[in-house]
């Protein structure tokens, strides 16, 4: 339920609206490829998914250690 009701951004909405576009075009036109688009246009809207495996939501940063640590490092010495 959390995916459906939240991070609704431009491309989100934008896919809704074509979707529901595609939708009618199919159903005033009795269009079955128009009907296949708009639905697959609509689920893509409702699940936010899409462009490629990590969906099209921006990356999130990885958090890193705010934890110090020394660098290991070796004394070279020359011969």
């Amino acid at each position: 339920m959390d995916t459906l009701l939240k991070n609704w951004h431009f491309v989100r909405w934008l896919r809704l609206v074509l979707g529901i576009f595609f939708i009618y075009q199919a159903i005033s036109g009795r269009d079955n490829i128009s009907g296949f688009f708009g639905a697959f246009l609509l689920f893509q809207a409702a699940t936010n998914t899409g462009c490629g495996p990590a969906g099209c939501a921006p990356s999130q940063p990885k958090v890193q250690s705010t934890e110090w640590k020394e660098p290991d490092f070796e004394i070279v010495k020359p011969k």
